[in-house]
């Protein structure tokens, strides 16, 4: 497998430098020169195929060789040890669960196999690597997981000071180990930012070997594709010649980009929908043709406020024009009130508790089926445990759902976080003392 940077085509690195580099050297993001279709049973034998099964045909076929099938085969044994339930609302209209790993958000399937990939070509190096993350929520703590007590690795969270929920921060927080939590005064976006800069800073990279779980990253990218999949081999064989609907909950936009590429591979899907909190920029994309970034806003669904999504450079790599993306992809965007009552709604209608974004994801769905009818099958992806969004549940007027016991374990511990201005070069310093 190669991949090129969307900032230069002939800029052409192997999987392996990909994924420990994360971002290329010219601040692009690294794509597959090829992607590949998937055989014609593939689809068909799926049905009765295991999750791991169909994530290894689909990773074989994608990776071309980039790895011995026996390694690959442990990789994803390992990294996906736990199921995506498609879960039936009413007759076309499902859920995907993706919250069952060990954070209870769909980070796990990407930051788990991740992690284990990094080790398999890690694992004779002498210097340590250090995984800088930026996170909105969820990223940060299944990341911090995936590493968690791997020699030679040292992982660093970086958040928005008071932009992220209290179980979350508890969960970033509580770690320790060879997880450290810096708690940033900004937003995402200036996170993000920092990491991307960090990547370029000849000193740090001198200091380690730099590399990003975030979903910049191709490797936390390409497994998101392999819950697509299990998705549609999940579904009953009489809804199989309807239109196919995934309505993605959308921030930085890796869990859709991964069905896009999922679409590509083959996967017979109709329409993806990019629904989004009130940090709108693709849905505004989608319907003026202008990419306008602007400082995050904050939301319910703070996982989602991305101001400027690193992924939209895959997005239009795929597609190259806003004409061709808007033939695959419906755009919308929801306030926080909306989004509480689409909460509401979807208990009232189906007796589901939904936390904000995937209410925001079910909200789209029936925005677009507003338009189309619903002679179709949807599909909301479901991001994260509702549990993990306590004050949202009862703001909507929701009874509590019970907090799972690997979450209540993150309130018996102590929170410790190291707070940085929000500067460059106090992040810097930080790290050149490690």
């Amino acid at each position: 497998m190669r991949l090129y940077s969307t900032n230069n085509p002939n800029n052409i690195v192997s999987l392996r430098d990909a994924v420990l580099q994360g971002l290329a050297s010219d601040g692009g993001l690294f794509f597959p020169t090829k992607i590949p279709v998937l055989p014609p049973d593939f689809f068909r034998l799926s049905r009765i195929r295991s999750f791991q099964e169909i994530a290894l045909q689909a990773a074989q076929s994608l990776f071309q060789g980039a790895l011995l099938n026996s390694d690959l085969k442990t990789i994803i044994e390992e990294a996906i040890n736990f199921d995506a339930p498609l879960v039936r609302l009413d007759a076309t209209t499902h859920v995907l669960e993706l919250f069952h790993g060990e954070t209870l958000a769909f980070k796990d399937f990407g930051a788990r196999f991740l992690a284990r990939l990094m080790k398999h070509y890690l694992h004779d190096s002498k210097q340590e690597t250090l995984i800088l993350v930026a996170t909105s929520g969820d990223t940060g703590s299944a990341v911090a997981h995936g590493f968690f007590g791997m020699d030679g690795f040292k992982v660093c969270l970086l958040y928005p000071s008071g932009k992220v929920s209290t179980i979350q921060e508890q969960q970033l927080t509580t770690i320790g180990g060879n997880v450290i939590a810096l708690e940033v005064q900004g937003t995402f976006d200036d996170c993000q930012r920092f990491v991307k800069q960090a990547f370029l800073d000849s000193d740090l990279r001198k200091r380690f070997q730099l590399s990003s779980a975030n979903s910049i990253n191709i490797a936390r990218l390409i497994p998101q594709m392999f819950y697509y999949l299990r998705a549609y081999s999940q579904l009953h064989h009489s809804l199989l010649s309807k239109p196919l609907i995934f309505s993605v909950p959308s921030g930085n936009f890796g869990n859709l980009t991964a069905g896009l590429f999922a679409k590509r591979m083959g996967l017979p899907v109709s329409k993806f929908i990019a629904a989004t909190n009130q940090n709108d920029i693709v849905p505004k994309f989608l319907a003026s043709g202008q990419f306008e970034p602007k400082p995050s806003v904050q939301t319910l669904s703070n996982a989602m406020d991305v101001g400027n999504p690193s992924n939209f450079a895959r997005m239009l790599e795929l597609y190259g024009s806003v004409e061709k993306m808007r033939e695959d992809i419906f755009g919308a965007s929801f306030t926080d009130a909306e989004t509480l009552e689409g909460m509401r709604e979807m208990y009232c209608r189906y007796e589901y508790i939904a936390e904000p974004h995937t209410a925001i994801g079910y909200l789209g769905l029936e925005q677009y089926r507003s338009v189309v009818g619903y002679n179709n099958v949807g599909i909301v992806l479901a991001t994260a445990h509702p549990a993990k969004f306590l004050d949202a549940i009862t703001e909507a007027g929701l009874k509590a759902p019970a907090i799972p016991e690997r979450l209540a374990q993150a309130f018996k511990k102590s929170k410790q976080s190291t707070l940085l201005p929000n500067d460059f070069s106090a992040l810097k310093a930080f790290l050149m003392s490690l």
